[in-house]
């Protein structure tokens, strides 16, 4: 009886030992999870990255040029006194001053009768002289007379604007120092403060490297960090030949249209300046790229749901995207995640 169980148990024992030498004959597979894209046409632009500061195409202070009392007038488009961030036209009188006693210095009215009847007075000359009763020395010199009367009137003129600040561009009122309403203001005194912004230039500097890509014309697109969602269109307006000994860059400049007036003086600005653009191509995000001894290479989904390493061969990139001239089709199924573990011949589970 001892000798049953012993051989009982030695059997167990030895089918034990061969079931953990045994080397299994198949092995399975599990499908990795990925999440794919299919391949379409489509545009890219590469571009040069820059920042600077947004400057007004027009900018002006203007000051009294005499001692009177101030007046801020009303704004036709509104009907009340010009405040920050009216906009005004070309030639809008903004500040009137009152003067009585200068008004009178002036004397503009004697001076346009004493032009008029200086006029008069050369027509009749001339007419005399055609008829041989004056001299040509007689002419001149009414002619000297009149000419010296106009002169009189235009300076007059000049001095009477004086009392008057007038815009001369159209812009937007930036600054506009308070002072009491027919109070006396002194000459020289900041009166307002203007700009035209609806076309901003930026000043920008690149590295030597860049300077065989920069090129007059070129486009831009502009964005601010504060109205990220809108982008403004510009060009390379302006180009210096010479490189910096000191900082290795070029100086140029951008203009940029901002016809709502959403970019505003002073504002941080990023400029992509536009060096190549394709249309119609093919064009993957770069972050799936791998690298191995024989170049570059992504993974499409192949026959019997496996991936396929495809060689490619790329062309102009951005930040974010890469054009593929060679290794990839129209309609190819991509592989743009859970692409990191797999080689050639994995099997791929696609998941959304």
């Amino acid at each position: 009886m001892k000798n049953i169980k012993l051989l009982i148990l030695l059997a167990i024992v030895a089918f034990a030992i061969s079931c953990n030498n045994q080397t299994p004959t198949e092995s399975t597979e599990l499908a990795v999870p990925v999440s794919i894209e299919n391949i379409k046409l489509q545009s890219i632009q590469q571009f040069i990255n820059t920042t600077g500061t947004a400057k007004a195409m027009y900018e002006t202070t203007l000051n009294s040029e005499i001692t009177g009392a101030y007046h801020l007038l009303k704004n036709p488009a509104t009907g009340k006194p010009f405040k920050l961030g009216d906009k005004v036209k070309k030639g809008q009188e903004i500040i009137h001053f009152d003067d009585a006693e200068y008004i009178n210095g002036i004397a503009i009215d004697s001076k346009k009768l004493n032009m008029e009847i200086s006029e008069q007075e050369y027509e009749k000359q001339k007419s005399l002289y055609e008829k041989g009763g004056v001299t040509l020395r007689e002419l001149r010199n009414s002619e000297v007379s009149t000419i010296n009367a106009k002169y009189d009137f235009e300076s007059a003129q000049i001095r009477l604007a004086k009392m008057k600040v007038v815009t001369p561009f159209a812009g937007v009122i930036v600054e506009l120092p308070y002072y009491t309403e027919g109070t006396r203001v002194a000459t020289n005194q900041k009166m307002v403060s203007l700009m035209a912004y609806n076309k901003i230039y930026m000043d920008i500097n690149l590295p030597e490297k860049s300077i065989s890509d920069i090129k007059l014309g070129q486009k831009v697109v502009i964005t601010n960090y504060t109205i990220v969602e809108d982008t403004l269109k510009g060009i390379v307006s302006e180009l210096s030949p010479m490189i910096s000994t000191e900082t290795r860059t070029f100086s140029g400049k951008l203009l940029i249209d901002n016809p709502d007036l959403k970019l505003r003086p002073g504002m941080f600005v990023k400029a992509d300046i536009i060096t190549a653009q394709k249309d119609s191509t093919i064009v993957i995000p770069k972050d799936i790229i791998l690298s191995g001894s024989r170049g570059k290479y992504v993974f499409v989904v192949g026959r019997n749901s496996s991936a396929d390493d495809r060689q490619i061969t790329t062309g102009i990139e951005n930040q974010d995207y890469i054009e593929v001239l060679n290794g990839l089709a129209k309609n190819d199924r991509l592989i743009i995640k859970g692409f990191e573990t797999l080689r050639n011949n994995s099997k791929v589970k696609v998941i959304l």
